[in-house]
């Protein structure tokens, strides 16, 4: 326990899935938390957008564990709304030292000469220019004290290898990879270490919509969980189908925690092998 004793985190898109267990983890390890989250439908999200509900369930569970935690809705593609949310979130908690642009989206899956323009920017405003200004609202915060930081960017396997049919999704993920390695070769002086984690499929509401079941297992009018989880396993070296939110928090942590205090520039996968094989 106190992997992160006394230090306040940021967090985006914390209002569920891999946000929510960032949020919870770290805290449990002893940071307080700055979580957002937009709490509105993305246009051409396959999936619900999280709620006020499911925001307000983060604050408990932080709370639960003794820490401290502010919340607001706020939008990653909206610079100065990202901006006052962190902005309130530091002055109440009194510093900043980890970073966790987790915020992003999938959408439509089609061939890239088949995406709509729409389709395109939309990603890109999340997944990449979002992440941006992220880094770009958060990084003043972290050097006003002093004391260095971590950044940590959420990537994916799709960041590090190509897969059809989501060409915006890989650009995107892949331009976190050059973002990441431009932030940690400017501000290494600084004793701000920048990194990225590519997850494979993890579970939570993203990957679990009747449209990507159907992309695993076109065989079935009606695939189900259960189905796609045959198929999903064979994209691994390791026996599963996809990995828990929290395998991919546990890499944040380590990556947050003073364990890896001379690690930066490192894409670093949690993928069950998926990107070696």
């Amino acid at each position: 326990m106190g992997r992160v004793e006394g230090k306040v985190a940021f967090i985006t898109g914390a209002a569920r899935g891999q946000g929510r267990s960032h949020a919870v983890r770290l805290a449990e390890e002893g940071a307080d938390i700055i979580a957002i989250d937009v709490l509105e439908k993305i246009p051409g999200a396959p999936y619900g957008p999280a709620t006020e509900e499911d925001l307000a369930e983060t604050v408990r569970q932080v709370e639960a564990r003794g820490r401290r935690i502010v919340a607001a809705k706020a939008d990653v593609r909206d610079y100065d709304g990202l901006g006052a949310a962190l902005d309130e979130g530091v002055a109440r908690l009194g510093r900043l030292d980890i970073v966790c642009a987790n915020a992003g989206i999938t959408t439509q899956m089609d061939p890239v000469d088949q995406l709509t323009e729409d389709m395109w920017l939309d990603m890109m405003d999340v997944n990449l220019n979002g992440v941006w200004r992220t880094c770009k609202a958060a990084v003043p915060h972290l050097r006003a004290g002093g004391r260095g930081g971590s950044i940590i960017l959420t990537s994916s396997a799709a960041g590090l290898k190509p897969f059809a049919n989501v060409g915006h999704y890989v650009a995107a993920k892949h331009g976190l990879v050059g973002l990441m390695r431009t932030l940690a070769t400017e501000l290494g002086a600084e004793s701000i270490r920048v990194n990225s984690v590519h997850p494979t499929n993890v579970d939570t509401a993203m990957i679990h919509t009747d449209r990507l079941y159907r992309r695993f297992r076109p065989d079935l009018e009606n695939p189900t969980r259960e189905d796609m989880a045959e198929a999903a396993v064979h994209l691994h070296l390791l026996p599963i189908p996809w990995v828990d939110p929290v395998d991919i928090s546990n890499a944040v942590l380590f990556l947050a925690s003073e364990e890896a205090r001379f690690i930066t520039g490192v894409a670093l996968p949690v993928d069950a092998g998926l990107t070696a094989k």
